[in-house]
This record gives structure tokens, C-alpha cells and sequence, in this order.
């Protein structure tokens, strides 16, 4: 165990863990010529077009220093905030952290965030300052952001180059002498800490864990402490570029086990795993649970494919652990799943995941939270959905959910961020200066608001910098109403929303004009309307499409070209009553990305 090393690589998106990593595989020779390509460890294919980490992916180095051999397991993690949660779990098996540094950008939201998730674990802090081959490199300027954040010396910064490969002897050097050794009885019983799990289609559930305590041997009877399961290791191994089989993993391993379990249920990501013959007292505490930001439904196109949707949603999550969902129905979509996500980002990598590897084109309904509706008769009601709030005539009043709201930004950009929040009907309530240009801003403010579009805007008003943070403190009662969507005087509840007052009009007028753009046009004329309750606020049409019947009237009398008209006229009216207007997916995915 003293020649163990486990370590994750944290920063900011687009900071260069992935080219790094790829620099550390080379230095250890752990991967062939053969095999080499960018960014080795994002195997999948969203991962490589969209130039982001989307998965946490462990892999195990052998390195000689000093005569000395030594094992590294390295976890290379996403800089996206919406794949935070994937970090938190990746700092869980880990002793130490390379902090990666752009020379040519500084310290950025995300790094703050990241670094104060792995202190908050006690892990060790390499920094490293990246991209040092760039012209734009600001390196003393950086090295001070630094030695300001993390109270280290300017001379224990690793000045390095994903892509020339400096600085990459001296990081490997820093892990060995810097990192402690895991910390564990490898005569006591199994203790294991389960950190993520994949499904294979041939062998069932592979989860991968961090021993803590004992060991594993291929073909003990072992026991998952949360479920109370119980299965034999059928195969055991270490996480290479692709999995190696081995007859026993000691503590401070990082490995696999497949164990023929077919349930995605009964594999949870941050359970323990102990032996049954000599099992630990307590399970692994602290794992940190699941916080989503915006829920949405999810439904499949073909309500004969709900099943299939079920099955692919739970092999999802046990890839994505962050993923949260419930069945529900709809009156125009039919059976769904009401799905809790990270943010926005995570919410189209997930429907991009179901279309590519589930092959299920599903549709997604606008965004929301969940509301407590007190009737009249002083009845509380709990609704997730627009469709299930009561009748106007019998709410008492509604409460919504409300967050307390941390932005840490540069001060460049404070005017900014506190105009966007009090837009989004937030109050400030302190403003602290972390260093001479951070602040951290903190607000109260609805829910609501930020499920739907916030952190984008965050994002692009403070140019990718501000992070967000936020926990819940309650519910509030507010002036809520609901806007239901009518097409063709029909209502679409995957269009309804419930909103303060004040937002109704410019949101229902927008949301109009926008399907007028997106649906085809009908032999019929088709009003797209915006109501609260009976009354319309906002209304758009779709111009029928017209044959022009008196083209072969070339002279005569007038009426027989009215007659036409007239005849034509009554046939519009009877398609109205029984003409149903298809609404194209696109539609539903332009209400997402509406600008309100």
C-alpha cells in the first residue's frame, strides 16, 4: 500500500485535464502507439464531437521512480458544473488532487468550486499551471491567483504543457512524494466504497470501487450494505485502458467487480461493499447526495415504447448517477417519466444519450418545479406538473420553493449578475469580497427562475466565470397563475406552465410567436392562443393554405366566383372542427430553448 498513489485531476472546463492525462499515460507508458489518439479517456462519442468531459474515467499507471515501482490510479473528471456531482463522487476515492491552471486564463468559477469539494474531503493540492506553450500565457500573474486561493508557495506551482509534454516528469514526481499512501487495515474485513457502475449488455452491472479496508478475491460471497444484496464476485480486476482481471484486490485499489446483477436498482452509487463470511460494522458516510435543478418530462414518441424508455432510462442512471426520475402521464403525450437534471446542458446530453445509444427519440416538456396548492377547504396540495393544479375558482393561494443563492464572479461583473437576479425576482442579501477582484454574491430568490434559462445567462453575461452554488430554505406564497397553450382551441398541457403574474404576458406572447414560426401549415386556419384560466393574453395564426378555386372563372358573373369561395369557406370550417394539428418535435424543443 505505501507504493499506492490515487489521485483525480480537477479545473475548470476546457482547462486541459484530458490532453494532461493523455501526457501522464504517455510518460507511464501505459498505452501503446497503437492506441494513442486525443483525449484517450473520452471513449464516447458525445465526449470527443463536443470537445467535453462527460464521465468520471479511472485508470491504473505503473510508474519507477527512484528504483522505487509505484501503482497510480488516476480519475480524470468533467469541468462542466452541470457534471459536478460526477467530481464529488471522483474525490471520494481519492488522497490527491491535481489543481490544472490555464496560464492564459486564471482561476475560474469552476475551479473554485471543484477545489473547495476536494479540501472539503482532506485531499493533498498539486497545482499545476497548464498551457504554459501558449503567447497569451500570463504565468506570474496566475502563479499569484493561486498562491492567493490555496495559501501555497510560488515554487510548489508545476509550470506544464498538455500538449509539448512539459512539467510532466515533475507532476509525477509531485504525486509520489506529495500524495500519502491510502490509510488501511488490509487484514480487516472488506470495506469498499462503490463510486460508479456501468451496464453491459453481456455480464450485467460492472461496478467499479475503492477499496478501504481488506481485500477481494474473485469468487468470495460479498454483500452491498444499503440494499442488503447479495452476490458472488464471479470476476475481479483492475481499471486499465480496458479491464484486467486479477485473483485478489488489496485496500487502496481502484478496480471492478461483475457480479451478474441485472437490476440497475440494486447497485447505488456510494454504497459499500463488504464481505458476508467477515463483514464491516458500518458502511462508508458522507457521500454526497443528488441536488437537481431543473425538472422536466420526459416521454416517448410512441406510447408503445414507454416500456422500452423505462429500461433505458435505468441503465442511464446507472451510469449517470445524477440522474433522478418518476413515471408520470400526460393528457397529450401519454405515459413519461418526470426527470430531475443538473442543469441544462445535462438535460440535452441525456436526451442525446437516449437517441444514440438506446436508439429512443423522445420529447421534452418545458422545465419546471414543484408547487404546494392550498385550496379553499384548506387542503394541501402537492403539484409537479402544471396539468394536476385544481381549478382556479377553489385555490386559496400557492407556494413556491425559494433558494438561498451563492454566486462567487469577478467584480467586473457584479453590475451584471445583480441586475440578472433581480430580474429573476431575487433579493440581495450580502455582497463579501473573497480577494481583491472576487465576490461572492448572495441572494434569495425563487426556484423557479433558475430551472429555466439562469445559468446560461449567468454564464454568458460573466464569460463562462461566475459559479453558482444554492440550497433550499422552504416555500413562500407568491402570485402564481397558471398559462395553458390552446392550438386550434385545444389545450396542449406540455406547453403549460405555472409563473408569477408579472412574467405571464411577454412569456405568452413569445411562446405564440414562436410555435407560429415552427408549425406547418394545415388546409385550415389554426390559432395559437395564450390563456390564464378563460382569458386570452396573447394570440397568433397559421394562415390556411388556400387552392385558388376561381382560377378557371374567366369572365361571367360575380356570383359564381362567390359561390366557389363560399363552398371552399364551408370545407375550411368543417376541417377545423375535425382537423387535428400535429406538433412537430422541434417545437417542443424551441419552448426549451425560448428566450424569456
Amino acid at each position: 500500500m505505501e507504493n499506492i498513489r490515487n489521485f483525480c485531476i480537477i479545473a475548470h472546463i476546457d482547462h486541459g485535464k484530458s490532453t494532461l492525462a493523455d501526457r501522464l499515460l504517455d510518460a507511464t507508458h501505459t498505452i501503446t502507439s497503437r492506441e494513442k489518439q486525443a483525449q484517450v479517456l473520452d471513449d464516447m462519442d458525445i465526449e470527443r464531437e463536443r470537445g467535453i468531459t462527460i464521465k468520471s474515467h479511472a485508470i491504473q499507471m505503473d510508474y519507477t521512480f527512484e528504483g522505487k515501482k509505484y501503482v497510480l490510479n488516476l480519475i480524470d473528471t468533467p469541468g462542466h458544473v452541470d457534471f459536478s456531482y460526477e467530481v464529488s463522487r471522483s474525490i471520494a476515492a481519492c488522497e490527491g488532487a491535481l489543481l490544472i491552471v490555464d496560464a492564459s486564463q486564471g482561476i475560474q468559477a469552476q475551479t473554485i468550486s471543484n477545489l473547495y469539494l476536494a479540501l472539503n474531503n482532506n485531499l493533498i493540492i498539486i497545482p499545476v499551471l497548464n498551457k504554459m506553450d501558449l503567447p497569451g500565457a500570463m504565468p506570474e500573474e496566475v502563479k499569484d491567483q493561486i498562491c492567493d486561493l490555496i495559501m501555497c508557495e510560488r515554487d510548489e506551482i508545476i509550470p506544464a504543457s498538455g500538449k509539448t509534454g512539459l512539467g510532466v516528469d515533475e507532476i509525477l514526481k509531485a504525486i509520489i512524494e506529495r500524495v500519502p499512501s491510502p490509510k488501511g487495515d488490509i487484514k480487516g474485513p472488506l470495506k469498499a466504497l462503490i463510486f460508479d457502475s456501468v451496464f453491459n449488455s453481456f455480464r450485467g452491472i460492472i461496478a467499479y470501487f475503492r477499496i478501504l479496508d481488506g481485500s477481494l478475491k474473485k469468487g468470495d460471497k460479498v454483500k452491498f450494505i444499503n440494499t442488503g444484496k447479495e452476490y458472488f464476485a464471479d470476476e475481479v480486476g483492475i481499471l486499465r485502458l480496458k479491464p484486467e482481471p486479477r485473483q485478489e484486490v488489496f485496500a487502496g485499489d481502484v478496480g471492478y467487480i461483475i457480479s451478474g446483477i441485472k437490476e440497475a436498482k440494486e447497485v447505488k452509487v456510494g454504497d459499500t461493499l463488504t464481505n458476508v463470511a467477515n463483514p464491516c460494522v458500518e458502511g462508508i458516510q458522507g457521500f454526497e447526495d443528488v441536488k437537481p435543478m431543473v425538472f422536466a418530462g420526459i416521454y416517448p414518441v410512441e406510447t408503445d415504447d414507454f416500456e422500452d424508455l423505462r429500461d433505458s432510462m435505468g441503465k442511464l442512471q446507472l451510469n449517470d448517477a445524477s440522474l433522478v426520475f418518476e413515471p408520470e402521464s400526460s393528457v397529450a403525450l401519454g405515459f413519461g417519466f418526470r426527470c430531475g437534471f443538473l442543469g441544462m446542458l445535462h438535460m440535452e446530453i441525456i436526451v442525446e444519450r437516449l437517441e444514440r445509444e438506446f436508439d429512443m427519440t423522445v420529447i421534452t416538456t418545458v422545465p419546471n418545479v414543484s408547487f404546494h396548492c392550498f385550496t379553499t377547504k384548506g387542503i394541501e396540495l402537492v403539484v409537479n406538473n402544471p396539468s394536476d393544479l385544481p381549478d382556479p375558482s377553489i385555490i386559496d393561494y400557492i407556494e413556491e420553493p425559494y433558494i438561498n443563492a451563492q454566486v462567487i464572479t469577478s467584480s467586473d461583473y457584479i453590475g451584471p449578475v445583480i441586475s440578472l437576479c433581480i430580474n429573476k425576482r431575487g433579493m440581495l442579501l450580502s455582497q463579501n469580497f473573497l480577494t481583491t477582484n472576487r465576490v461572492e454574491l448572495v441572494f434569495e430568490m425563487p426556484m423557479a427562475e433558475v430551472v429555466f434559462d439562469f445559468y446560461d445567462k449567468l454564464k454568458t453575461i460573466s464569460k463562462g466565470y461566475a459559479s453558482f452554488d444554492y440550497h433550499p430554505i422552504g416555500y413562500r406564497k407568491s402570485d402564481l397563475i397558471k398559462l395553458d397553450i390552446l392550438l386550434n382551441s385545444e389545450q396542449v398541457d406540455a406547453f403549460s406552465s405555472i409563473l408569477h403574474r408579472s412574467k405571464a404576458y411577454e412569456y405568452g406572447k413569445n411562446i405564440c410567436e414562436k410555435l407560429r414560426g415552427l408549425i406547418p401549415r394545415q388546409m385550415f386556419e389554426i390559432p395559437i392562443q395564450a390563456a390564464i384560466g378563460a382569458k386570452i393574453i396573447a394570440r397568433e395564426s397559421i394562415k390556411a393554405m388556400r387552392k385558388d378555386v376561381t382560377a378557371k372563372c374567366y369572365g361571367g358573373d360575380i356570383s359564381r366566383k362567390r359561390k366557389l369561395l363560399e363552398k371552399q369557406k364551408e370545407g375550411k370550417k368543417r376541417m377545423k372542427q375535425v382537423g387535428r394539428v400535429e406538433i412537430p418535435q422541434s417545437a417542443f424543443m424551441a419552448v426549451l430553448k425560448l428566450d424569456s
